[in-house]
């Protein structure tokens, strides 16, 4: 059964990755900040799928990884709120 589950991390940090790579070619193209946070989450998370994966680790219960998700949900939810925070106009 652990074998079965590194495949799944691995295909999940597949998907992670091929998500960041489509939101960094986004923000090439528009140059817009949110597209750039979303795919520094998505690295962030394939990241730690990979290490899930690949390393010999018992459990995703510590706190490293909850703190890495912590990071990758935060750049994401600040992200959010910059760009519909109200920008003045100077006139």
């Amino acid at each position: 059964m652990k074998d079965f589950s590194a495949v799944m991390l691995g295909a999940a940090a597949m998907a992670d990755l091929v998500a960041s790579l489509f939101f960094l070619r986004f923000w090439r193209q528009s140059r817009d900040s949110l597209f750039l946070c979303f795919s520094i989450a998505f690295a962030i998370d394939a990241a730690i799928r990979l290490m899930l994966g690949l390393g010999h680790i018992s459990d995703e219960q510590q706190p490293f990884f909850y703190l890495a998700r912590l990071a990758a949900f935060c750049i994401i939810i600040l992200a959010i709120v910059q760009k519909n925070w109200p920008r003045r106009r100077d006139v």
